[in-house]
């Protein structure tokens, strides 16, 4: 009861109700729905507030439903109700757990959807495949998670995998939750490709960054930018391959570089890349602020995307270890299948 009271104080349900009363009304008036950019931003915030009000409820309802089970075991004398009650308790736990992991993703732009890039590191092919793997686990890990996840961008591997691949996630804290996956991964087996079975040490890198749906105030003059378009090498259709639809972005002053091919029409692809290079911007921004902060307290902490956080072992031994927690698992299929959520919680406890 006491985490309940502890949770329901940091989520301030009289808060979040008169949020969602006042935005709620907005979407009574009667030019509301002449803004589209507006009405997405109002949806997206009722849908943060109801779930954070539903949160509670299923708290609250599981709490009564434990609590009758003792009230009723104690009138009764009945023993054979310590059955419900102990598997009571255990839900009740696991959903306070995860509202508390909830009460962690606190960051500006955690309620945000992600964009994320993976890159294959050195060793051409097996970390291609490497790069393909991880994709793979995160597509997995979104469907779990119901996320929808949307391809933006894809240069296919040489032979086998994934030279590099930027998609999408969209959902309640889709940002907050992955900006945990940002670094380098590392993995270690036999590989598939090397007709002596040897073993192998390959990288990818995964970048993440939030979704910026409005301008934030960072002016992106024309002459700062190099725009190419060349054709699609992705999926799309014969029209987005037959004519050069893609669109790749280059910020001259900070050397990022953007890209999309998967709309059907350049204008739409460049619409998507500049979105994806104000998110770049922002996200630069808020990591050079995180450092002087850093410094200021004289804890350098390694932020950048190079730092390498996890090791994926499939030879001689099955472990997935994250270094920056110290938390692990053995069970390498189970984490490559999407279930990497407590890598993530363990890893938010520590930030």
């Amino acid at each position: 009861m006491k985490n309940l009271i502890l949770l329901r104080s940091v989520f301030d349900p009289n808060k979040c109700q008169k949020e969602l009363n006042d935005l709620k009304n907005e979407q009574m008036k009667e030019d509301f729905y002449l803004d589209q950019k507006k009405v997405l931003e109002v949806g997206k915030k009722i849908k943060h507030y109801e779930s954070k009000l539903d949160l509670l409820k299923d708290l609250q309802n599981s709490y009564d439903d434990c609590k009758a089970y003792v009230e009723l075991s104690e009138e009764t004398h009945d023993a054979s109700l310590d059955g419900e009650i102990e598997q009571s308790l255990h839900i009740l736990e696991g959903k306070v757990e995860k509202a508390k992991i909830q009460t962690l993703l606190t960051g500006k732009y955690d309620s945000y959807d992600a964009i994320m890039t993976l890159h294959a590191g050195a060793g051409g092919t097996e970390a291609q495949d490497w790069t393909e793997m991880l994709f793979r686990m995160y597509k997995m890990y979104a469907e779990k998670s119901d996320y929808k996840l949307k391809v933006l961008d894809v240069i296919n591997g040489d032979e086998a995998g994934l030279k590099s691949i930027t998609f999408e996630v969209s959902g309640e804290n889709a940002y907050g939750f992955l900006k945990a996956e940002k670094g380098v991964h590392r993995l270690v087996r036999i590989s598939p490709f090397d007709a002596n079975a040897r073993r192998h040490t390959s990288f990818a890198s995964v970048e993440v960054m939030p979704k910026i749906e409005e301008k934030p105030n960072i002016e992106i003059r024309p002459e700062d930018l190099k725009i190419d378009t060349y054709r699609s090498s992705g999926a799309g259709g014969q029209n987005v391959n037959k004519t050069e639809s893609a669109v790749r972005i280059t910020h001259i002053p900070t050397g990022i570089v953007v890209a999309c091919q998967i709309e059907r029409s350049q204008v739409q692809n460049k619409e998507t890349a500049m979105q994806m290079l104000y998110s770049k911007l922002v996200e630069k921004e808020e990591q050079e602020e995180l450092e002087k902060l850093a410094a200021i307290r004289g804890e350098i902490k390694k932020i950048e995307w190079g730092s390498q956080i996890r090791s994926y072992v499939f030879c001689p031994y099955t472990l997935v270890k994250d270094h920056r927690t110290g938390y692990e698992d053995s069970n390498i299929q189970s984490v490559m299948d999407g279930n990497i959520q407590e890598f993530i919680n363990e890893y938010l406890k520590k930030i």
